[in-house]
């Protein structure tokens, strides 16, 4: 029975589900030796003897140091840790950069990799000049400076937001072979502190006919969204501040409306007008690129919740396992319904699955890192994760997806995620067997993503 040279233990004993997956509370001993995933192009390459790298006097333990900065900047090793930008070469500020989901830990993606969508490029805006305007059914139309809204008393929420355009290449008839988050990674989550928007609201002073909200941005598009009232009095908020610091232009500065657990769209970047209606404006994202035609024949509207997703980040595809050993399986799992109760992740393509361990805090309409210790005997696996959220909904199979959905969306897709390890250890993205992609009809994804 094979031992892990480490401690001695069979990790045969401790096998919870097939092709080697590990009870999760292994994490817990001492000792363990995980093997090595790398990149197909690492950026540095990994040392191999002791000759390769000076442990006795590397000269930056012989000459001083850089001088404090006024602004911390990433390490140059870490140059291959940046968004992937794509926009259309018609209009070069309409388009989108990925989060690199792949090449992150922890759960707070960092202000300067937070993924963007925009429609017509970042407005730099000086917030002395920028006023936040609401009216329509209240009792009194206001007007707040930036200056008024930061002496409002404060709360902080952290939270995900995700594009409703997120991993819509998965609608197509062959596999994306991007890299995890280049394209799953227009999802990013933040701790995000601001001004309720209910005290606001309770300023102006609702009507009785009050069923709405259409949020207005000041960038050139003049992006449009309706939010429903009860909502923004639930708990929607006017942010000013992402990870404690002014958000940054491109994530919305200096005013972004925060709409936790729903689709992106509706977190509307540089706001400025907020009117009261008794229906939605059925703008452009409310109509034409937000409205799906199912199998039935009907069409689904106002899609607004997040369903549960889940995505292995490590290993995942263009990564390469350097041979047979104990592994860890992360990622990242999130839901706009609530909390993630469970992930579960199955190594033999979906006959057996194991339960990974959470990482804590487990927060509400969050980011939730899952891990799981897997013994990986060299032959082909087929890796996916599926996520259960706090209302019961179990995150689908692609199979699933489509039959219910048909295949007229480009939207709001949360099907699981199949990784395929060969025997070189070389990792890329698989549909499951079973599926018959032959009744499949090709969908073009094209630049707007939403």
């Amino acid at each position: 029975m094979k031992k892990d040279r480490a401690n001695g233990l069979s990790l045969k004993e401790h096998e919870v589900a097939g092709n080697g997956l590990l009870d999760r509370r292994l994490f817990l001993l001492r000792g363990l030796q995980f093997g090595v995933i790398a990149n197909i192009t690492p950026t540095n390459s990994l040392a191999t003897t002791a000759t390769d790298i000076d442990l006795i006097g590397p000269t930056w333990m012989h000459e001083p140091g850089e001088p404090f900065s006024t602004y911390g900047e990433p390490s140059e090793h870490e140059d291959d840790v940046v968004r992937f930008p794509v926009q259309n070469e018609m209009v070069p500020g309409n388009g989108v950069s990925w989060t690199p989901l792949h090449l992150l830990e922890g759960t707070i993606t960092p202000n300067g990799l937070h993924y963007e969508r925009h429609h017509n490029g970042v407005p730099q805006i000086n917030p002395k000049n920028h006023r936040l305007l609401i009216h329509g059914l209240v009792k009194k139309d206001l007007i707040f400076s930036i200056d008024d809204l930061l002496r409002y008393p404060m709360e902080s929420k952290i939270c995900f937001i995700e594009c409703g355009g997120n991993s819509n290449a998965g609608w197509n008839k062959q596999p994306s072979q991007s890299q995890a988050g280049y394209f799953n990674g227009l999802a990013s989550c933040s701790e995000w502190t601001g001004v309720p928007l209910s005290v606001l609201l309770a300023e102006v002073g609702l009507r009785k006919k009050s069923k709405w909200l259409v949020a207005e941005g000041a960038d050139a598009f003049a992006m449009q969204m309706s939010i429903p009232i009860d909502k923004a009095l639930d708990d929607a908020f006017l942010a000013l501040y992402q990870n404690g610091e002014r958000i940054r232009p491109e994530n919305g500065y200096p005013l972004r409306l925060i709409v936790p657990g729903w689709e992106g769209v509706l977190n509307v970047k540089w706001l400025r007008r907020l009117k009261v209606t008794n229906r939605p404006v059925m703008a452009r994202n409310e109509t034409s690129r937000y409205t799906e035609l199912q199998p039935s024949g009907k069409s689904r509207m106002f899609t607004f919740p997040i369903e549960a997703k889940s995505l292995i980040t490590s290993p995942s595809a263009h990564m390469v396992l350097k041979g047979p050993s104990l592994y860890q399986i992360t990622g990242l799992a999130w839901s706009g319904r609530g909390k993630i109760s469970k992930v579960e992740i199955s190594a033999d393509g979906g006959e057996t699955w194991g339960e990974a361990a959470l990482q804590e805090p487990i927060l509400d309409r969050s980011f939730t890192r899952f891990r799981l210790p897997w013994n990986w005997n060299g032959k082909p696996a087929v890796l996916k994760s599926r996520a259960i959220d706090e209302t019961g909904y179990v995150q689908p199979e692609r199979t699933e997806l489509v039959k219910k959905r048909g295949r007229h969306g480009f939207f709001h897709y949360n099907a699981i995620t199949n990784w395929h390890i060969d025997s070189d250890g070389f990792v890329s993205h698989v549909y499951d067997k079973k599926e018959n992609e032959t009744t499949d009809s090709d969908i073009n994804i094209d630049s707007d993503w939403d």
